[in-house]
């Protein structure tokens, strides 16, 4: 199997999407001529041709609103939003329009549209361009959050995502584009929407993390098991929502602890809503209060000082270590 990085990756799928799916177009700014911002759109133009492969004005309502109307005519856009912090755009139509007419039709019409979205920090970028906003998103009924966190389940998933009878927010951690490779097999490969993996298996504690934070989290996995002996069994969401409840609530129920990672600030956050639904289920087989390892409640910091602002393999090692103390 080829190893690609996750741009590679996420190209790759929509390649085959393309070629297999006459009805899948690509929208949106720079996709075309300069193939996206970070290259993922890179070669679509070149084959599949300016009608399935579309340069939009800098008017990421208008490209939003545009997919909704394609995706009711029979299409399945794909749609890129060129930072997640410039979707905030299309929140009206998503909440008002995308992901209410399975309801408002009774299940005659839906909306098979995909919204790919740069997030994250790791790149030094400027204002509006490092958030994590997935808890956002997963507040609206009949939408799907989906965050890759390495280039094979990203290949996998946006297969899946643009498959899917319903608006689909996808979600990339840039930085994770780049940041390494791994074997992607070149025939086809699709995941579960809604399901999360069991990365490592362990006894001792459950650790919940997805995106970017996965490779930190990895790296501190290893330490504990090297300098503690103790069995982590480590849990890559995949999907905040639907979140998959049954993995999480059997894992922390084997375990008994459990440490939450996320990128994005404390308040109000996916790891939130990840206790609470721990809390409901499986409250009586903890033996220690649930950890959230986050950002800090601020806007994200500027350029190097990114270094100290998210979650470190040191920060995350430490909530690990006090929770199977506790």
């Amino acid at each position: 199997m080829p190893k690609m990085n996750m741009v590679q990756a996420i190209n790759l799928g929509l390649f085959q999407e393309m070629s297999k799916d006459d009805s899948v177009v690509v929208l949106g700014e720079d996709v075309g001529v300069d193939e996206g911002v970070f290259r993922v759109t890179a070669g679509l133009l070149e084959k599949y041709g300016e009608d399935r492969v579309i340069d939009t004005p800098l008017a990421e309502s208008g490209i939003f609103g545009t997919s909704i109307g394609m995706a009711l005519a029979g299409l399945k856009p794909v749609c890129e939003m060129q930072f997640s912090g410039f979707s905030y755009l299309i929140t009206h139509q998503l909440e008002g329009h995308a992901s209410r007419f399975r309801s408002r039709s009774q299940g005659d019409w839906t909306v098979p549209l995909v919204v790919r979205m740069p997030y994250g920090g790791g790149v030094r970028a400027m204002e509006h361009h490092s958030e994590s906003r997935e808890a956002l998103y997963a507040t609206i009924p009949g939408v799907k959050v989906v965050i890759p966190s390495t280039p094979r389940n990203a290949r996998a998933l946006i297969v899946a995502a643009v498959r899917d009878p319903d608006p689909v927010i996808f979600m990339e951690p840039k930085r994770s584009y780049r940041a390494f490779r791994e074997e992607v097999p070149e025939e086809e490969e699709v995941m579960e929407i809604g399901k999360a993996q069991v990365v490592h298996e362990g006894d001792d504690i459950t650790v919940i993390s997805w995106g970017a934070m996965m490779r930190p989290t990895i790296q501190t996995v290893d330490k504990i098991g090297e300098k503690l002996g103790k069995k982590v069994e480590l849990i890559d969401l995949l999907t905040v929502s639907p979140m998959d409840s049954i993995t999480i609530t059997e894992s922390v129920k084997k375990t008994g602890r459990c440490v939450i990672v996320q990128e994005a600030p404390k308040n109000m956050g996916v790891a939130s809503e990840i206790i609470a639904r721990i809390n409901d289920k499986v409250l009586m087989y903890l033996e220690a209060p649930v950890k959230r390892v986050t950002n800090y409640d601020v806007v994200t910091p500027y350029f190097g000082r990114e270094t100290n602002y998210f979650p470190t393999p040191d920060r995350i090692y430490r909530a690990i270590e006090e929770t199977l103390n506790f």
